[in-house]
């Protein structure tokens, strides 16, 4: 009868599967050899097949003991999972976390930050919403999240905030556009050449600051809700406009963009951001949320963002 299978048992399968010897699947589950030849033995005549050959040095899956594992380790999975949820539930972990991504932070330490918190707390729900601009701090302000990470620098006595890096931004262009010929060149690029020339622009759809430009030099603007658009506009040549380092790294070292020298947004067309980690003050942070938050401020540290 299947009723008589224990987890206990599919661990010990799955250990030996894994680690290739009984005596190995033993050291790991720190059990005494027999125990674990015993437990495989029982699991055998339940299911009414051979797991392993033993006849050599080594034990070798079967091919029913092959098609089996992968059940084992769904069920382990699974049951796993409930128990850190219950776990959870139990220890007042948060059902579900929201966080405000600004879109300019480096996504690589958000995603880090993020799989070690899933790491420690699977049961909780995450979700991530991109947040452009000043949409960050509105949707902290209007509890639509629990945390927020954004460059924007609104000072609020209801909201802590927690410097994370540097993010560097970069004025760029498309080498074959004139203005990338006349920055290849070595040429001043002034205020005037840039106005000659479509700026792509990211829209602030924030109620915060909506209707307010900031960095805008050309009086010809195409407008976008997202880098990943302002991006493809400005690799077609449309346009030039600003975009985080980490974003335009490859193009560069490939030619496929230059920088614009512009004096107006400093040496070799760079501007620096702090980013932050914010949350409400009057608002309590679940363990998830507070883990997540330990682990992008290890994660960052002082480090500049590229």
């Amino acid at each position: 009868m299947l009723d008589a299978l224990t987890l206990d048992q599919m661990r010990i399968f799955v250990a030996i599967a894994e680690a290739g010897s009984f005596r190995a699947a033993a050291s790991r589950l720190s059990r005494v050899q027999s125990a674990v030849s015993h437990a495989v033995a029982n699991l055998e005549a339940e299911l009414g097949v051979s797991l392993f050959d033993r006849s050599g040095h080594r034990p070798v899956l079967t091919p029913a003991g092959r098609s089996l594992l992968s059940d084992a380790r769904a069920i382990l999975l699974k049951t796993d999972t409930m128990r850190a949820r219950a776990r959870g539930l139990g220890e007042g972990v948060e059902l579900g976390l929201t966080i405000a991504l600004d879109p300019q932070f480096p996504p690589v330490l958000a995603c880090a930050a993020l799989k070690e918190t899933h790491r420690a707390y699977p049961s909780v729900a995450i979700r991530v919403l991109t947040a452009s601009l000043r949409v960050a701090v509105h949707a902290l302000r209007e509890r639509r999240c629990a945390l927020a990470i954004s460059g924007i620098d609104l000072p609020d006595p209801h909201i802590e905030r927690r410097a994370l890096a540097l993010v560097q931004r970069a004025a760029v262009v498309a080498a074959s556009h004139p203005l990338g010929i006349l920055a290849a060149a070595g040429g001043p690029v002034t205020a005037t050449d840039l106005a000659d020339h479509v700026q792509v622009v990211a829209e602030d759809p924030s109620p915060l600051t909506q209707g307010r430009d900031f960095n805008v030099l050309s009086p010809g603007t195409w407008r976008v809700g997202d880098n990943v658009t302002k991006h493809a506009l400005i690799l077609a040549g449309i346009g030039w406009g600003n975009l985080p380092l980490w974003l335009v790294e490859r193009d560069l070292a490939e030619g496929r963009v230059v920088r614009v020298p512009a004096a107006e947004f400093g040496p070799k067309g760079e501007t620096m951001a702090n980013a932050y980690l914010m949350h409400r003050s009057d608002e309590h942070l679940g363990p998830a949320a507070r883990a997540f938050c330990d682990a992008l401020l290890r994660m960052a540290g002082h480090r500049t963002a590229p």
